[in-house]
Formats: C-alpha cells, structure tokens, sequence
C-alpha cells in the first residue's frame, strides 16, 4: 500500500518505587478502603517520594524503558510530544528536557496540555506528523506527577490520582495498520468542574491564593462522572459505526482511567465483554496523562498485529474522545 498510516511500533511505562494504598489514605483522611473500592476500583496508587523530581523523571524512565526493549538509537527519534497536565514548571518546555535527557538530540519537543485526554490528543497529533512523510520517528509520552497538585485533606481528590508516565513510538506503516479514525472534541463548559483556580494568568500567584489553598485541583465529582460516561460512550460508538465495525470487531477497549465505575458504564454502553476492557487502575490510581500509555504498556503481550482497539478519554476543560487503531506486531 501507498497510504502511510502511523502505527505503535513499541510502548514503555514506569510508575514509582512507593505504593499509597487505601489503607494509608483512611489515616490522612476521612474514608475507608471499602468506600474507595466501591465508588473508584482503585485498592493503591504509586508516588513519587524523592525530592528535586518532578513530571521529567517519570518520562525519561518510561521513554527509556520503550527505549531499552526496542533497542532504538535516541538519535533517530525526530519529534518528541510531552502530555501533561503537570510540567516541571512554567514557561520551560518539560518536553525539551526530556528529549535532551534521554539522549534525543535530534528530535524537537513540546509540550501538550489537554487534561486527561492529553495522551489521546497525542496520538493524533503524532499520526499526523506521520502521515504527513516527514517524520519517521515520534515519541508520544504522557506523564504526570498528581501528587504535586493533590490536596492531602480533600477525600474527593486525594483517593483518586497516582503518578506515572506512558510512552508509545510511531512510525509509518504501510499495510494499513496503526491509527485509522479518530474523534476527538473539547467543550469549555466544563471549565470550573475540574480546575486548579490559582497560579494561571487568570488568578496569578500570591500570598493569598496560598493562604487559601487555591494551588491544589479541585473537582465537581458528579458532573464530571456524568459527562464521561456519556461524552466517552458516545464517541466511541460513534467511531465504531462509521467505520462499519461492530462489537464483535472490537478486540481491545483501552480506556483512559478515571474510575473503575464510569469504565464499567462505557463498557455497559457499548455492549462490550468484560475481557475486551483493560484496566489496571486498581494499582495505579488516575494518573491523568498517563493512564492509556500504561494501560498498553502493562497488557503489551496480549496484543496481536491486526488486533481492533479503541482508546477512549476525558479529561478536564473539558476534553474527550476516541481513535480506532489496529495493532501493528507481535510482542517478541
């Protein structure tokens, strides 16, 4: 085939060494393990403990954990695409950094920010840097260190979020493999039902906003699990009719992890059996930009070449959507 489609050709992960589990959480707050298990799915979560690391850390590990299993050279990598909701800090591109760090001194590197759904938003952006014949490497990771945005005291938030980072190389592919539809949208009215309200040029940071504890994310728990649920079903099967698939076609639903009960209800809406849903959110927790990465990472050696999978998210802002892509090899 001509067409040049742009396919995963390797995936990595990394997830920090100290493990949070309900059961630490019932000491800082007021919950308990079978309240969390029941409204998230989540039993641990991983944190990164050591100081002077941030968002990089985790994203150079999983780029060279794909690195090392691939046995790519760094130097073929052309472009590098860093999803985060949480980078190192402002103005400095986290992505140049890890590019530099990992040994990609040929790549350009930027960072990309769609909340939760920014690994998805990735992948379309590097399919298209694919598709376009320039590039022949691009390196899509989604990282994000929530412990450093997580409010400690907030039992809504601090049960749900880990940290972690996922990564997948693209390269063209010419048997019609890789990404082959997508559906991505976006809606500002979810602007205020998942948000850190200071440190942004909207509210600037100050003594105040300190005092007041407005660096920390905050959300509208009900709202956002009802927009999922539905903006998430909906686009996915959106993307199954239009490509003439049916469930039964369907090999892989590869979810961003939210919570175990809206991925439950996706799954539910789109009639899919409970062994073509992938979760690992029990052991990790949400960690926003980095869940699907992981989640093809972690369930790598159950991917066939020519499998169907559908990537599904939503995230803050709000953003969400859905790719169809077909696996492009054989685990080794």
């Amino acid at each position: 085939m001509n067409t040049i489609t742009a396919a995963i050709t390797a995936v990595g992960g990394y997830v920090p060494d100290y493990v949070l589990t309900n059961k630490v959480l019932e000491t800082l707050v007021d919950t308990n393990e079978e309240w969390i298990l029941s409204r998230t799915g989540i039993k641990e979560r991983r944190i990164l403990k050591e100081e002077g690391k941030g968002t990089s850390y985790l994203a150079i590990k999983a780029a060279q954990d794909l690195i090392a299993k691939s046995n790519i050279d760094p130097l073929e990598i052309d472009l590098l695409i860093m999803a985060t909701a949480t980078p190192d800090m402002p103005i400095a591109s986290t992505g140049s950094n890890v590019a530099t760090e990992i040994g990609a001194l040929n790549a350009f590197a930027f960072d990309l920010q769609a909340a939760c759904s920014g690994f998805l938003y990735g992948v379309s952006v590097a399919s298209a840097y694919i598709q376009s014949g320039r590039y022949k490497k691009v390196l899509l990771i989604g990282a994000d260190m929530m412990s450093s945005i997580v409010d400690y005291t907030d039992r809504t938030t601090c049960i749900i979020f880990g940290d972690g980072a996922g990564a997948a190389l693209f390269e063209p592919n010419h048997e019609g493999l890789g990404v082959q539809d997508e559906y991505l949208r976006s809606d500002g009215i979810g602007r205020d039902f998942l948000k850190i309200e200071a440190g942004g040029s909207l509210l600037p940071t100050t003594v105040q906003t300190i005092k007041d504890n407005k660096h920390k994310i905050i959300q509208d728990g009900k709202t956002v699990f009802k927009y999922a649920v539905n903006n998430m079903a909906d686009c996915s099967e959106l993307i199954i009719k239009r490509n003439n698939l049916t469930n039964e076609d369907v090999d892989w639903l590869v979810p961003h992890q939210a919570n175990k009960r809206i991925i439950d209800a996706i799954a539910n809406r789109m009639k899919l059996d409970d062994s073509k849903v992938l979760m690992n959110i029990e052991k990790y927790g949400n960690t926003t930009s980095a869940t699907i990465g992981l989640v093809l990472n972690d369930f790598e050696r159950l991917f066939k070449k020519g499998d169907t999978i559908i990537l599904a998210a939503f995230g803050g802002g709000f953003t969400w959507g859905s790719i169809y892509l077909k696996w492009a090899y054989d685990k080794k």
